[in-house]
C-alpha cells in the first residue's frame, strides 16, 4: 500500500481515529510507526473500514506486536468533558492526534507523519504538537488510509474502540450498537435502566441524538 509521491520504503508515522461518528462508546486515536522492516509482517493491513470487526481485531494484535505505536482511548465521560472545553470536534481530534504522535516519537524517531485530512491543511494538528512533533514533516491528505502506516493506525484505533464499546455494554448490561443510526431505541432503553444522568457515561452528548434519546 502506498500513496502517490511517498516512498514506501521510508519509515513514517500514520495517525487515525475511530469512534468520532459513533453515538455510543469512546473516541480512540492511534498513531503507528511503519518502517521497511515491518512491511513483510503487515500483509492484509488496509483501511479498517474495509475490514470486518474480527479481521481488524486479528490484525491489530499483529500491529501491536510488530510496530511502535500509541493508542489513546477517550471514554465517553472524559470525551464529554473535553468537548465542553474545546467546543469543536476538530480541535479535540487535533489534541488527541498530537498526543499520540508525540508519544510514538518518544519511542521511535521519524521524519514524516501522515494524517487523514479531517481539518483543512492539518494546521490545527500542527499547532497542537509539542517540540518533537514540530520538528517532523506533517502531511494531512485525503484518503490517507491508502498509506500503510495510516491503515495500521486506523486498525489499532478501531480494535480499541470495539473493545471499549463491548466493555461498556457488559458494564451496563445492555448492547450498545456501533454507528449513529438505530441508536435511539437502545439509548431510551439505557435511560430506562440507568437514568438520564448516566447517558453521558456511554454516549457523546453533543450529538443531536442525545436530545432525541432524552426527549419525553
Amino acid at each position: 500500500m502506498a500513496v502517490a509521491g511517498l516512498d514506501p520504503f521510508n519509515g513514517r508515522i500514520g495517525v487515525d481515529e475511530s469512534g468520532k461518528g459513533d453515538f455510543f462508546g469512546p473516541l480512540v486515536v492511534a498513531a503507528c510507526y511503519v518502517g521497511p522492516e515491518h512491511v513483510a509482517e503487515l500483509e492484509g493491513v488496509k483501511d479498517s473500514k474495509k475490514l470486518t470487526d474480527p479481521q481488524a481485531i486479528r490484525l491489530a494484535a499483529i500491529i501491536r506486536r510488530v510496530c511502535p505505536h500509541e493508542v489513546i482511548g477517550i471514554g465517553p465521560t472524559k470525551y464529554n468533558e473535553l468537548y465542553e472545553k474545546f467546543k469543536n470536534l476538530n480541535k479535540l481530534l487535533a489534541w488527541g492526534h498530537a498526543r499520540a504522535i508525540e508519544n510514538v516519537l518518544e519511542k521511535q524517531e521519524a521524519h514524516l507523519v501522515i494524517s487523514d485530512q479531517f481539518a483543512a491543511g492539518g494546521d490545527v494538528v500542527k499547532r497542537a504538537l509539542y517540540e518533537k512533533g514540530k520538528a517532523v514533516e506533517f502531511r494531512s491528505m485525503v484518503r490517507a488510509e491508502a498509506d500503510l502506516a495510516v491503515a495500521a493506525a486506523s486498525i489499532l484505533a478501531r480494535a480499541e474502540f470495539l473493545s471499549r464499546l463491548r466493555k461498556l455494554s457488559e458494564e451496563f448490561g445492555i448492547e450498545l450498537p456501533k454507528g449513529a443510526t438505530n441508536v435511539i431505541g437502545p439509548g431510551k432503553r439505557f435511560v430506562q435502566m440507568h437514568g438520564p444522568a448516566a447517558l453521558s457515561q456511554v454516549a457523546k452528548m453533543h450529538f443531536r441524538t442525545a436530545g432525541q434519546v432524552l426527549a419525553g
